[in-house]
């Protein structure tokens, strides 16, 4: 079609040029008759050249517009299918109701409101007291109780409704996460790191910021200054992850206008993230890896960045979406956001009226899927933090789980056990062959394929082919 539009073009100018030619050897109607072209001529021919030109033109405009407005039309479909993704793992839940989720779910330009309601009260009830069970109790929990915060002002949410009773004293949630922040703040000045970790300092930044509660300088400034340090990492990788939520919560801070008296040093450390979530740009679009896309693009939405700037990495996460890569519903609840151009910056403003209540989720019939008959040899190598290390073999059923293949491996009474907790990303290892890896302690169990750190969980790693997967307890 354009081809053909481009011909006609030709033929046309190549018509045309002639009659110009001699046209513009003549200023003055008088010359005219010197070159062989009257004025009537003139004047139709020049009203022909605008006629064409103006049919060429819409012509390619439209060819050039028709294929956007297809791929539009289809990515409203894709955003469409993953919020109902979203709504169906509602019901599906294993433990705690996931604020994560819901903050998708409000963020959304499709509702479902009867089920974000529903969703709503399980977390006012089940979520909220685990938290107070924590807060008794005196576990930090600044990221999932900042979360919780986030979650409920999404829905438009009374915070200081909200309570808390630890030691006979109830206070509101947001006098609960400031004093986390300050417990927070307090760590790092002792051991240069946070009780947490600096992805759930930074959220609670952000919350307090999104809520309009002004964040303590020194708390702030504890955040500024692990940028400029390059504080963010996990393991020996930095943590692109950190570096978008962090990213939000200086924006957030800068929009407020709360932290002027030190501006310089607050958009050097923006500066400086933007820098970092650029660089990790990979050659197929995603930033850091599958799984930390979809925060880094919201970041970088909330610091400026245009949307052409991040259409790349737009077009990495529909193509996973599209191939099935994002099946766990807290990875689709931080790209949901972020391929409609919104961020959790988003929520200072959202005033939950006159909302979309439109989407229905159609019945599905239940999908059984039968354990395949082929299997792979996995390869389990231990390290304990001792640097003691052992190898086991297990024979899986092709496509399972690495969960399920340490379940295999554990039934075979060989000597490998573990214990594994819950999160909001699913199960992880929290006990192997009776060791911990404590975030207390600063531990954690690293597990690689064939060298490669996993960026998925344990239950959402599927096992294709034979290989050899490492559990090491590392520090950090």
């Amino acid at each position: 079609m354009l081809l053909f539009f481009m011909a006609l073009s030709s033929q046309m100018t190549s018509h045309v040029t002639v009659k110009l030619k001699l046209l513009c050897q003549c200023r003055y109607s008088a010359l005219t008759f010197h070159t062989g072209v009257s004025l009537w001529e003139v004047f139709v021919l020049s009203n022909r050249l605008s006629r064409m030109l103006s049919f060429v033109i819409m012509s390619l405009v439209a060819f050039a517009s028709g294929k956007p407005c297809d791929t539009n039309g289809s990515n409203n479909e894709l955003l469409l299918t993953l919020n109902k993704n979203l709504l169906r793992a509602l019901d599906g839940q294993e433990g705690l109701p996931n604020p994560s989720v819901h903050l998708a779910l409000r963020l959304s330009n499709y509702h479902n409101l009867a089920k974000e309601s529903e969703h709503l009260d399980r977390l006012k009830n089940n979520l909220h007291n685990d938290l107070q069970n924590s807060l008794v109790n005196s576990r930090p929990v600044t990221g999932l109780l900042a979360l919780y915060a986030l979650a409920l002002k999404s829905s438009c949410y009374d915070l200081n409704t909200v309570t808390f009773t630890v030691g006979e004293k109830s206070e509101i949630l947001l006098t609960h996460l400031k004093k986390q922040m300050e417990g927070e703040k307090d760590h790092i000045a002792i051991a240069n790191r946070p009780l947490t970790n600096y992805y759930q300092y930074s959220l609670g930044v952000l919350t307090l910021c999104v809520s309009g509660i002004r964040v303590n300088s020194h708390v702030s400034n504890k955040l500024i200054k692990a940028v400029e340090h390059e504080h963010f990492k996990h393991g020996d990788s930095e943590s692109t992850d950190t570096y978008a939520m962090a990213g939000m919560a200086l924006q957030c801070l800068k929009d407020a206008d709360s932290h002027v008296h030190n501006a310089a040093e607050l958009n050097t450390a923006l500066s400086n993230i933007k820098q970092k979530l650029q660089a990790s740009h990979r050659t197929d679009g995603h930033i850091g890896n599958e799984f930390s896309t979809g925060l880094a693009v919201q970041a970088l939405l909330a610091m400026g960045s245009q949307i052409e700037e991040c259409a790349a990495s737009m077009e990495a996460m529909r193509t996973d979406a599209r191939n099935n890569t994002y099946h766990n519903p807290m990875a689709i609840s931080q790209l949901l956001p972020a391929l409609q151009q919104k961020s959790y910056l988003s929520i200072k403003s959202m005033q939950c009226l006159n909302e979309d209540d439109t989407l229905v989720l159609e019945p599905v019939d239940p999908v059984v899927v039968l354990p395949s008959e082929a299997k792979v040899t996995v390869a389990v190598e231990l390290v304990m933090s001792s640097g003691a290390s052992a190898l086991y073999y297990v024979d899986v059923p092709k496509g399972s789980s690495l969960l399920e293949a340490l379940e295999l491996l554990k039934g075979n009474n060989v000597g490998f056990t573990f214990e594994k907790e819950p999160s909001l990303w699913g199960p992880f290892l929290s006990v192997v062959n009776g060791e911990q890896a404590r975030q207390i302690d600063r531990r954690y169990w690293h597990i690689s394929s064939d060298g490669t750190a996993l960026s998925q969980g344990v239950n959402d790693f599927k096992i294709e082919v034979a290989q050899k997967i490492t559990i090491k307890n590392t520090s950090y």
